[in-house]
């Protein structure tokens, strides 16, 4: 039997026929037999080394092998030595050799010599020798001005090529500096947070122009998960113009979106999803554009068999035999430098994760909404964090209000007694047929619209939104807002349609389906929905729920719950974007400007706990029947288990009382609940080795914890448990029945029970929490901020307030850790006391910051733009001068008009602003004088102390 170390060598010489070296014998010693030679056993004057690694007849590295199970990060210093002492005589680039691999056939590790205080690095295969020849050419000529690696040269970037920032928000130039500080220190992967709508997309077009143009970098990846969101990104890369050269980035360099399985060698981007990557590196020839359509991450339908063919989209992995990704000879580890991908929290679970470690690459992840377990693959390396709050702060990000729909039967459920007719209706063919019941039916809220659909739930709902919409939703508003309703599924998304669509008493282009079944093509419903007037409403499950641009989206209204708090966080993403009112006003007349979205929360998403915990599904694509014959058949990996767990978990909420019954007699007595248990324990490393320190004979230091358990005890440990959990699905009864509950395709269609509205309001938590925190701010700083200052010492002092001042305490409130703005805390007061704040909202004007602030500090009975009590103490102040018998003439009325709405705006007067408009229109400060004379300081002093004061 071969010992261990020649194992070793058979697979590392292998993995060297495969990236393209020719192996041999020193004694077959051949160097013209290729470009690059790996010559086992070579002497230096350290003895032999492993393998010595040649290209074009020179020496450029070794190859140092041990065997399977080595830990290899001490292993450099041995192989340092045979770099070293390589023989001067031999042709060579240079002492010592720059490349080393230290390797066991299983796990590889490479370093550069050549790098900036150069450290191993863990690769997934060999490197091909022309890439070793490509890397070796900037050193040849010392005149270059370039470092000779990548990493010298992302060291000297920073410093050498200073970002120009013009055209960029504070937060993408944060994101970049952060990032090229990370690659400055050869960190090897990186995240970026920025929330939705900040310009993720823009900020990393940014720094992979000037990672192409001064780091070299040959080629980047930038990666998707659903089509869509790649043409999207391609449109960014074709819009953007370099800020140094002035063109255009396409006209600078390739940017390829690929849509067959070729990667264009000439292109210095390709985007791509990582479904077609995934068929790529599997070796397929061809890939269907229709399985890019739909992100894995939010596809919860298994496929069904006859989609499982060499075109779909079944992961590398998970074909017969198959587990992992093998090396791709058309497809280098070294194809990319950079790998950038967007929503990264949806693309590094499980097998997906392999594509991005496949590449000898540096990995940058973009994301809105990191979990704990993106920030872990990341390595915590979280570069730059722009949250939500700071968005809106900063004016990128809208904010947002909740507004609460309850009805009867959305908390409660429902019950149709025995006798009624009720419609059931199949879950595919959506076909209908009566029948009437024997028993009463009694429905769970979370039944609905999965195994009953009561249409006058839905109903009531819409019907409740139509009502509050202009009154208490968008007051003063006529055009329905662009509104995006979240579904179930498609066959939910499809009663809301028609029911939406009746409710309004619109036609079939006010209220559009766009999921991955709507008939028509998504890009185009996408297109209109944000472009063109109508539709007004969309209702979607999960294809627009991330990524997608539709900035005059104002209204999200959710009509499914959702667990993940990352996935809930991007769902509400969609309302952020800001927008011109140029173009919101283009697709709804009415709108005026986007301060804020609402979200309609009909189903209780926004109260419940949710977790930042991974999906235990694994295996979407494979249907229920066949993920239970796998595992009957002996599949028992942890996917499996845990993905069959997920599956039985959501079956085990629909079961009925008699499923329970029947499911507990055929696995005698075992409920359901136990297995799903059972099949978690046998993948959960602490229970093994419980369950070996409770059953197996130990050494006593061992139980003691004095010493670790051996890991073939463990390992026995880990199947036992596997084989108790998986014993209950040898039995075929027990399969059978678990499948034909799983697949019953009726749904019962309730058109008896009348639903009633419980409640619909305005939440007013958040709205409390921002007044808090104004408040707060307020007595933090009013030692501080000279608005405050002034403001606090009532009466009117000798001191003014002055537009900067005002100016000043606005940023002071936007900034972290307060994280407001005017406009938000207008509307948390009117959700708050809605009898005592008078006009629709706040003007856009910055003054309108010391109404709130008199407000506030109970100065003011009402809360009102400050241009109106500008224009009331300005009426006033006209009748107390008729009434002094001081008369103005029309003319010098209208002055007094112009210099009451500055002030208004801008809080003083000086005699400069007469200079500009409208007064310099009207005859400027020439004009004033002629009009008021030596009366003209006083009057302005005593309008700005009578208005402002």
């Amino acid at each position: 039997m071969p010992t261990p170390e020649v194992l070793a060598r058979k697979n590392i010489d292998r993995l060297l026929a495969a990236a393209g070296w020719v192996v041999q014998d020193f004694k077959q010693l051949n160097l013209g037999a290729g470009i690059g030679v790996a010559v086992r056993e070579f002497q230096t004057q350290s003895g032999p080394a492993d393998y010595v690694l040649f290209v074009d007849r020179k020496a450029v590295g070794i190859v140092e092998a041990k065997k399977a199970g080595t830990t290899l990060s001490g292993v450099f210093e041995q192989s340092a030595r045979y770099m070293t002492s390589f023989p001067e005589d031999i042709p060579h680039v240079e002492l010592p050799l720059p490349f080393s691999y230290e390797s066991t056939g299983v796990e590889t590790r490479f370093v550069d010599l050549r790098d900036p205080n150069y450290r191993s690095r863990r690769v997934f295969h060999f490197h091909r020798p022309e890439t070793l020849r490509e890397w070796l050419i900037p050193s040849v000529g010392a005149s270059l001005r370039l470092a000779p690696t990548l990493r010298g040269r992302l060291r000297d970037m920073p410093e050498k090529h200073p970002l120009i920032t013009k055209g960029l928000w504070d937060a993408q130039i944060e994101a970049i500096t952060s990032l090229e500080q990370s690659f400055a220190q050869n960190k090897p992967r990186a995240l970026i947070q920025m929330a939705t709508g900040s310009g993720k997309t823009f900020t990393a077009v940014s720094f992979i122009y000037r990672l192409i143009k001064f780091a070299g970098a040959k080629r980047v990846l930038f990666l998707v998960d659903r089509n869509n969101l790649g043409k999207q990104t391609l449109r960014e890369f074709q819009g953007y113009i370099t800020p140094d050269d002035g063109r255009k980035f396409t006209e600078l360099y390739n940017v390829q979106r690929l849509t067959s399985n070729v990667i264009d060698p000439v292109c210095k981007v390709t985007v791509t999803t990582i479904q077609r990557l995934f068929s790529m590196l599997k070796g397929d020839a061809e890939y269907e554009e229709t399985n890019e359509e739909m992100s894995w991450f939010e596809q919860n339908i298994p496929l069904t068999p006859s989609s499982q063919s060499s075109d779909s989209p079944l992961p590398v992995g998970e074909g017969p035999g198959v587990r992992e990704v093998a090396y791709n000879p058309d497809i280098p580890i070294e194809t990319f430098d950079f790998i950038i991908t967007d929503e990264c929290h949806r693309s590094i679970y499980n097998l997906w994760r392999q594509a991005l470690e496949y590449f000898d690459a540096f990995l940058i992840g973009l994301t809105a909404t990191p979990s704990k377990h993106t920030l872990g693959f990341f390595e915590q390396n979280l570069v730059t964090e722009y949250t939500h709050e700071r968005a809106v702060a900063d004016g990128v990000n809208v904010g947002y209000e909740v507004y609460r729909i309850r009805t009867q039967i959305t908390q409660a459920g429902g019950q149709v007694e025995a006798g009624h007719y009720v419609d059931k209706r199949d879950k595919k063919t959506r076909a209908v047929r009566w029948e009437q019941l024997e028993d009463d039916l009694a429905y769970a809220p979370n039944q609905l619209d999965r195994d009953v659909v009561a249409k006058d739930q839905i109903r009531t709902v819409i019907q409740t939104f139509r009502d509050r919409l202009f009154s208490e939703i968008f007051p003063g508003r006529t055009e329905v807002p662009k509104t995006l309703i979240f579904a179930k599924d498609d066959s939910h998304a499809e009663d809301i349609v028609e029911i939406v669509r009746e409710v309004f008493g619109k036609g079939n282009e006010f209220c559009k389906k766009i999921t991955y079944r709507s008939g028509e093509k998504p890009e185009d419903l996408i297109a209109s929905f944000r472009n063109a007037y109508d539709p007004r409403i969309a209702v979607t499950v999960d294809m627009i729920s991330t990524g997608t641009d539709i900035k005059p989206l104002e209204c999200l209204l959710f009509l499914r719950m959702i667990r993940s708090q990352g996935y809930f966080e991007q769902m509400k993403g969609r309302g952020t974007r800001v927008i011109s009112d140029t173009d919101l006003t283009a697709v709804t007349p009415d709108a005026g400007h986007k301060t804020h979205f609402v979200l309609v929360d009909a189903v209780g998403v926004c109260e419940q706990d949710m977790t930042d915990t991974r999906p235990l599904e694994r295996k979407k694509h494979i249907p229920f029947d066949k993920l239970l014959q796998r595992v009957a058949m002996g599949v028992r990996d942890a996917d499996s288990l845990e993905s069959l767990a997920g599956r039985l978990a959501r079956l085990d909420r629909a079961l009925t009382p008699k499923d329970r019954a029947s499911v507990e007699l055929i696995s005698g007595g075992l409920p359901l609940k136990k297995m799903i248990h059972n099949l978690l324990d046998s993948v959960d490393p602490d229970i093994h080795l419980d369950y070996a320190l409770k059953h197996f004979d130990l050494d006593p230091q061992v139980k003691a914890g004095l010493r670790p358990a051996p890991m073939e005890v463990i390992q026995k440990a880990q199947e036992s448990l596997i084989q108790k959990a998986c014993a209950p699905f040898d039995n075929a009864q027990l399969r059978e029945i678990l499948v034909g509950i799983q697949q019953r395709s009726e749904q019962v269609l309730d058109t008896v029970s009348q639903d009633e509205l419980v409640e619909a309001r305005f939440v007013a938590d958040e709205a409390r929490r921002k007044v808090a925190t104004f408040e707060e701010f307020i007595a933090a700083h009013k030692d501080e901020l000279t608005a405050l200052q002034i403001l606090y010492s009532q009466p009117y002092g000798a001191r003014r307030l002055t537009y900067q001042a005002v100016r000043e305490l606005a940023e002071a409130i936007e900034r972290p850790p307060y994280n407001l703005t005017p406009e938000s805390l207008w509307r948390a007061y009117e959700r708050l006391d809605q009898a005592r704040v008078r006009g629709a909202g706040p003007s856009r004007l910055l003054t309108d910051i010391i109404a709130l602030v008199r407000f506030a500090l109970e100065q003011s009975e009402t809360l009102e733009p400050f241009p109106l009590t500008v224009a009331e103490r300005y009426r006033a102040w006209l009748v107390d001068q008729l009434n002094a018998g001081r008369q103005f003439s029309p003319e010098q009325l209208e002055w007094l008009e112009m210099i009451r709405t500055h002030i208004a705006a801008s809080v003083t007067i000086e005699m400069d602003d007469f200079e500009e408009v409208p007064f310099n229109q009207k005859g400027g400060a020439v004009k004033v004088y002629q009009l008021f004379g030596d009366e003209l300081d006083g009057i302005l002093d005593e309008l700005t102390q009578v208005l402002v004061g």
